[in-house]
């Protein structure tokens, strides 16, 4: 059996939390890790009382919590990893929707589109769909993939993301991911996903502070391993 564990950055999440994890297929998910980013709620509480494994990353920034969840599993490695927000915008049902490609050999990182997929109106702000689609082009400029979405909800196998080295501890996260297995050509998909309006208020997109910050680190990191 291919071991999948799924991790879950989160902050401030504790009403969307529970539907999250209750949601998550299990098989073929074998843990979930929630990392807690300071949360001033009873996120942590919720994430236990599901059964989801908790860690704490006192450093705001949606990397730094990845970065200490993937930290927590180095232990006891997974064969595929699943990136997935706590907010209840996607949907956890179509987990298999992302590793099944990877179960199959077609691809070592798959992204879930939502820019493709079904979604409700309102779920993907005007700029977060133009800023979307200004990193993907550049992506495919300056790197020669194709993706419509820099997407939170994807799945990686595990030595694939250990080879590519994460580093970015806030806002360049996903776009670092998607230049470095574009840079060391490792095998990737786009499937689209279904995508919904979150619980709560973003703590990125949702202000126009947050999103050109975002965009600026994005926009950053498109240049700086273009040329590295």
């Amino acid at each position: 059996m291919v071991t999948v564990d799924v991790v879950i950055p989160a902050l401030n999440e504790e009403r969307a939390l529970p539907k999250v994890l209750e949601e998550i297929p299990r098989p073929p998910v074998r843990r979930v890790v929630v990392a807690d980013n300071g949360s001033t709620d009873r996120t942590a509480e919720v994430a236990r009382g599901a059964g989801a494994e908790v860690v704490h990353e006192a450093e705001r920034g949606y990397g730094a919590a990845c970065l200490r969840a993937l930290e927590h599993l180095a232990t006891d490695p997974p064969e595929v990893v699943v990136f997935l927000d706590g907010d209840y915008s996607d949907h956890p049902s179509e987990l298999a929707l992302l590793v099944d490609p990877i179960l199959r050999g077609e691809a070592e990182l798959v992204i879930g589109s939502r820019a493709t997929g079904p979604r409700e109106a309102g779920a993907l702000s005007v700029h977060q769909q133009v800023g979307n689609a200004i990193a993907c082009r550049a992506l495919r400029l300056l790197y020669g993939v194709q993706y419509t979405d820099l997407g939170p909800f994807r799945a990686i196998r595990w030595r694939a993301l250990e080879s590519i080295g994460m580093q970015d501890r806030n806002f360049g996260w996903t776009v670092e991911m998607q230049i470095k297995a574009a840079k060391q050509g490792i095998p990737y998909l786009e499937v689209p996903v279904s995508y919904r309006s979150r619980i709560g208020a973003s703590k990125i997109s949702g202000t126009m502070t947050g999103s050109l910050s975002a965009g600026a680190k994005i926009l950053w990191l498109l240049g700086r391993y273009a040329w590295s």
